[in-house]
């Protein structure tokens, strides 16, 4: 008998049940070959001199360079309102900086660069995983604060956001879900970190 049949039900009437083991199997091959095809093709928009360039800058701004440039930003724009910005975006990129190493080794998902020999590594990597993306996830936590405290920075935000998104992708260095994952994740854990300092400061 066919694997996706099982035995009469209590009326005589064959039930037709599907494994949810190979249901998720399938599901989740489908998934990553969606995730791999996302990332082949965003990585054409770096094969030209100035989208190598942008990707490979952006994405070095993320190691940490980008941070005292917003901090700075913030401070000559805010005034001493900007301090607290400031604070609390430090305060969520430690937190989010104690967590994401241990969810990386945790889950353990190679780099798409290491599973397609056809993709090469823009520049270096800070480590050998790739979910979920640390750059996103640290980016989310410290424009959360921003957003709360300067509402008007929505959309530049948002646009700083996507920046990283895409080099972090353009570089071959994650998938769009580690992409996604770690936005949810940065926001996710700064927004009531934000709220509950700004409830007593």
């Amino acid at each position: 008998m066919p694997n996706h049949l099982s035995t009469p039900d209590r009326l005589g009437h064959p039930a037709v049940v599907k494994s949810d083991k190979s249901l998720k199997t399938l599901w989740a091959g489908r998934l990553l070959d969606a995730d791999l095809a996302a990332v082949r093709f965003i990585s054409r928009s770096a094969r030209s001199t100035i989208g190598r360039a942008s990707a490979i800058g952006i994405s070095k701004l993320g190691n940490g360079w980008l941070y005292p440039i917003l901090g700075a930003i913030i401070l000559a724009w805010l005034g001493a309102a900007g301090f607290q910005v400031v604070v609390l975006g430090g305060l969520n990129a430690l937190l989010l900086h104690c967590l994401f190493p241990f969810i990386k080794r945790r889950i353990g998902r190679p780099r798409p660069f290491r599973v397609d020999p056809q993709l090469s590594s823009l520049l270096a990597v800070l480590d050998e995983h790739s979910f979920p993306s640390g750059h996103t996830m640290t980016l989310s936590g410290v424009l959360v604060p921003i957003v709360l405290i300067w509402p008007a920075a929505v959309l530049s935000a948002i646009a700083l956001l996507c920046c990283m998104a895409w080099s972090r992708i353009a570089t071959a260095h994650h998938y769009p879900s580690d992409i996604f994952a770690g936005a949810i994740l940065g926001i996710v854990l700064g927004y009531p970190l934000s709220m509950c300092v700004l409830a007593v400061w």
